[in-house]
């Protein structure tokens, strides 16, 4: 029933009245009367008729962008109920820390705090936190960055806020480089109603000649133990995870592109994953990773961030690799007798692990940019975890086995949004034949299910769905066969 159908049938009385009364008034009148009494009643009723708005955002809900300290910075804080992100514009447009349900992700280097550098030949202020570098890297030519202290790494970022409320987009310009002919730009977004984080980095080519680079998101994750004194002591359950690529142009299916060749906290698991065990030493691992995301779970405290990006199959990749992973740590070096030792360089200290992500080569005329998009997901999982997938990450995958005439779903998972589980079930034939609410979720607590439901007789199959506080379907986090009672 449209609304205007509403007002004309609720308004049949008062018509007939206003008809009746028109032989003894003005006709000019009756009609200013008419419209003043009908179109005030028609927009009353409009307004009580109306039912609340269920999607309406109370201030709490909303996303804000305000300036902060932190540690000593001038920040910019963009922030929703679930997240606050801090970026300090000045330090090389550095997103410095990401937390999420009071836990932060990022390194931060206590003795940098608050403090900031102009670039300086020969020099490297490693502040912590997530920017924006350039592959190769080398300084063995033109076409390779030497990743001292520059503009690229330490040039001040401009700051501008582009929207705030429903959705929050921040703006960070950085300074034209005449050294590699770049200069970089980053929108950072975060909607209302979900800890999702989106990126859209670009570069452009301010020269009057062709360059080529690839760009690359690089994120310094916290891999301290954090009942520790000042980040002196190690996280001893911290990991990473990437799909290994089954047809990979390296040996092993990844690259040791810096540290030893044998590595025990380095494997590819049966099921495909490239898992990493953070140990405090130097080692930088190159992947051909193809199905767009890595994942950094810190076991001890159960939080894990999942990064996500879009594998571009027709593009080449600097070095094949589209992500990479640093342990930082001591390096391991030989004396001019052939004696092993580990080096003692200051920069060996901190103790963090780098997550980075890389775009595939642009090739730029004078005056054309390209893009990189990257979206991050904070959720909850631990050591033992299994995969990603559209709504949530999977730590025990999903069971359904018949058991006294219902169907038992089991099962632990992390997810990207809050909402709750529905059971799609289909028969043999791949017909949906029925669905079923299961569970409540919300990115901040692990799900843990165990749940028995009815299901169709005919059920052979069971899809488990995520739909978030909208009603929006965000997708299966398992689909599985159901077993038992001869299905």
């Amino acid at each position: 029933m449209n609304l205007s159908a509403t007002v004309l049938r609720s308004n049949a009385p008062f018509i007939t009245a206003t008809t009746m009364i028109r032989t003894s008034l003005p006709a000019k009148l009756l009609r200013d009367l008419f419209f003043v009494f009908f179109f005030g009643f028609a927009c009353a009723e409009a307004a009580f008729s109306q039912p609340p708005n269920p999607g309406a955002a109370s201030s709490d809900q909303l996303c804000r962008v305000e300036a902060v300290q932190y540690k000593g910075w001038d920040g910019e804080q963009v922030s929703n109920r679930w997240v606050q992100l801090v970026i300090v514009p000045q330090n090389g447009g550095r997103l410095m820390q990401v937390t999420f349900d009071g836990h932060p992700y990022l390194f931060n280097n206590p003795k940098l705090a608050g403090k900031y550098f102009p670039p300086t030949a020969g020099k490297w202020f490693n502040y912590g936190g997530d920017k924006l570098w350039l592959l190769p890297e080398g300084n063995n030519d033109e076409q390779h960055w030497v990743g001292d202290s520059d503009l690229i790494d330490d040039g001040p970022f401009s700051f501008r806020k582009l929207s705030e409320g429903k959705q929050c987009e921040i703006e960070l310009t950085g300074p034209a480089d005449p050294q590699t002919g770049i200069q970089f730009q980053r929108t950072i977004h975060l909607d209302s109603e979900s800890p999702s984080i989106q990126f859209h980095a670009t570069m452009k080519n301010v020269t009057g000649h062709t360059v080529e680079w690839s760009m690359q998101s690089v994120s310094q994750y916290d891999t301290s133990d954090r009942s520790g004194p000042e980040q002196t002591r190690i996280n001893q359950d911290f990991w990473t995870f990437t799909p290994s690529n089954p047809s990979s142009s390296y040996l092993n299916r990844y690259h040791v592109r810096f540290g030893p060749a044998e590595n025990s906290s380095v494997e590819v698991r049966d099921d495909g994953l490239f898992a990493l065990h953070y140990v405090h030493m130097a080692a930088e691992l190159w992947l051909d990773s193809q199905e767009g995301w890595l994942a950094v779970v810190d076991g001890e405290s159960q939080y894990a961030m999942v990064e996500r990006f879009e594998y571009e199959s027709t593009k080449p990749y600097p070095g094949n690799a589209s992500v990479i992973f640093w342990t930082n740590g001591p390096q391991l070096q030989l004396s001019k007798d052939g004696i092993p030792s580990l080096s003692a360089d200051p920069d060996a200290s901190p103790i963090y692990l780098e997550a980075e992500l890389n775009s595939p080569m642009c090739r730029l005329r004078p005056g054309e940019s390209c893009s990189f998009d990257t979206e991050w997901f904070p959720t909850r999982a631990g050591n033992d975890f299994r995969g990603v997938t559209d709504p949530g990450v999977v730590m025990r995958p999903l069971e359904a086995t018949v058991e006294n005439g219902k169907v038992k779903l089991e099962g632990s998972f992390g997810v990207f949004f809050a909402g709750h589980l529905v059971a799609h079930f289909y028969d043999r034939h791949g017909s949906r034949v029925g669905m079923m609410p299961v569970a409540q979720v919300t990115p901040t607590e692990p799900v843990t299910l165990e749940a028995q439901v009815t299901a169709p007789a005919n059920a052979a199959r069971v899809s488990l769905h995520l739909e978030d506080e909208s009603g929006v379907d965000r997708g299966a986090l398992q689909e599985v066969q159901i077993s038992g009672d001869n299905r």
